[in-house]
């Protein structure tokens, strides 16, 4: 089986989401997607962040797709770092072909993870394009340290058979929502009805 996780705060969950989720299973030749709602992202203002329970359930209710499935792993493993769940997940599902997926405004904050050069050698990497960060792949940092690992994107279906570090850069159309930009639309809403 061939899964791709795709984790992040999905604060909220929208079909922005869904839409990566997609392009992921479609390009990649995926067999599911797993989304792995994180209890909080470290480099994000925890104030900002609904609970746990919401965002999984708000997730399960967006995720419309029957390949995708929505968990909450990190908090079971007592985690909030990505190489931490990666790491977990390699030892409890050996027999799995894991591909990370992140959006290419993801990619240019990557060199900030804990650990971004070990979550590359776990696993291969898929970058989805996002409005306003289509150049991120040629300028990120994280995107330098790992160049010679990039795959081509007409190569994208061999990616969860490759032996990491390995990624790909997906262009295609593109989905405008944002979570940052729910809550800022939430927050102004909230305020006009003061």
């Amino acid at each position: 089986m061939r899964i791709g996780l795709y984790g992040g705060s999905f604060n909220p969950a929208h079909a922005g989401h869904l839409h990566v989720s997609r392009t992921a299973l479609r390009r990649l030749r995926l067999d599911r997607v797993w989304w792995l709602v994180s209890p909080g992202n470290p480099l994000k203002d925890p104030g900002q962040l609904a609970p746990l329970h919401e965002r999984i359930a708000q997730a399960r209710a967006i995720a419309t797709d029957p390949r995708i499935d929505v968990t909450g792993f990190e908090a079971a493993i007592g985690s909030r770092y990505t190489v931490d769940l990666l790491r977990w997940l390699r030892r409890r599902r050996p027999n799995l072909r894991f591909v990370w997926i992140m959006g290419a405004d993801s990619l240019g904050s990557f060199h900030r993870w804990r650990h971004f050069e070990a979550i590359a050698t776990l696993m291969p990497i898929a970058v989805i394009d996002r409005p306003g960060h289509t150049m991120t792949p040629l300028s990120a940092r994280a995107a330098h340290r790992l160049a010679a690992a990039r795959v081509r994107e007409s190569d994208a279906a061999t990616l969860p058979f490759r032996e990491p570090p390995a990624w790909v850069f997906l262009h295609g159309p593109r989905s405008e929502l944002s979570s940052t930009a729910l809550r800022a639309e939430r927050a102004r809403s909230a305020s006009r009805a003061c």
